[in-house]
């Protein structure tokens, strides 16, 4: 065995969707930790591994992180997984993981499925450059600051299907009707489906065909100001200045008004106190 623990990427839907190694490594282990013994067993029964199985999961891994780390430190092996996908990309693990480390056990990955890089692999973008924020929040205001932090970068989030219409009303009441989205829903399995266009569009086709399944979705990056006059923008950075705003204040507002960079805006503002 190459560690004491593994944390082993599982199939978002399509349970061929594995690795060899993986396989290999969930027959080898002493203990599973996984987040749903149920889920966890259907996987494993596919493929014919009879591997004891440790319910570890965001209620319970402070708990379970003590009783893995004596195992380990008895000579077993572990692997951890979460119900589907990578753990701690949005699932359970940090806890766990925080608490091994302390304890100096060697932890490798086993790569493997995970929605997000699956979803931006088929989505054409500008830009390499991509924000991935987990679940959005529910708050509409708490969705609009999150949003607006991220407006030149793609944005990628998770959604409930039950929230998810609220979501794009929030986007489009945010940016108008024609911000361009990405969705996807049920990737890898029977009824996958992936659509690109205007929030108004999607709202649209999602009123139409009721939504179901994990969503995946990217609010597309804002495009900066190329052409902005720098000589104006220090104006009314003075101007601002004098008003006793702070430079974060600053940043917030002129990029607003003139669609450049709040970091951009914040570092001149800086520079000219």
């Amino acid at each position: 065995m190459e560690a004491q623990f593994y944390i082993a990427a599982t199939p978002i839907g399509n349970l061929g969707d594995i690795s060899i190694r993986t396989l290999e490594i969930l027959k080898k282990v002493d203990y599973i930790a996984c987040e749903d013994t149920r889920k966890t067993k259907i996987l494993l029964d596919k493929y014919l591994i009879n591997t004891k199985l440790i319910d570890c999961h965001k209620f319970n891994e402070k708990e379970r992180s003590g009783k893995i780390i004596s195992i380990i430190k008895e000579g077993k092996t572990v692997a951890f997984v979460s119900d589907a996908g990578t753990p701690l990309i949005s699932d359970p693990g940090s806890v766990l993981i925080k608490e091994l480390k302390k304890e100096n056990i060697k932890i490798t990955a086993l790569p493997g499925a995970c929605a997000v890089i699956t979803f931006l692999s088929l989505i054409s973008r500008d830009s390499e450059e991509f924000a991935f924020i987990g679940f959005i929040p529910r708050n509409k205001q708490q969705q609009f600051d999150i949003l607006d932090k991220y407006k030149y970068t793609n944005c990628v989030f998770y959604d409930s299907p039950n929230r998810f219409m609220n979501t794009l009303q929030n986007i489009s009441d945010l940016y108008g009707s024609n911000k361009k989205i990405a969705v996807a829903r049920e990737l890898t399995k029977v009824f996958e489906e992936v659509k690109e266009g205007s929030v108004e569009e999607i709202i649209n086709y999602y009123e139409k065909n009721p939504l179901k399944g994990e969503i995946v979705a990217m609010v597309f990056a804002q495009k900066e100001n190329q052409d902005i006059d720098e000589v104006m923008i220090i104006d009314k950075i003075k101007i601002l200045h004098k008003e006793n705003f702070s430079p974060k204040d600053i940043s917030r507002i002129i990029s607003k008004l003139y669609g450049v960079n709040k970091n951009k805006i914040y570092k001149m503002s800086l520079e000219t106190e």
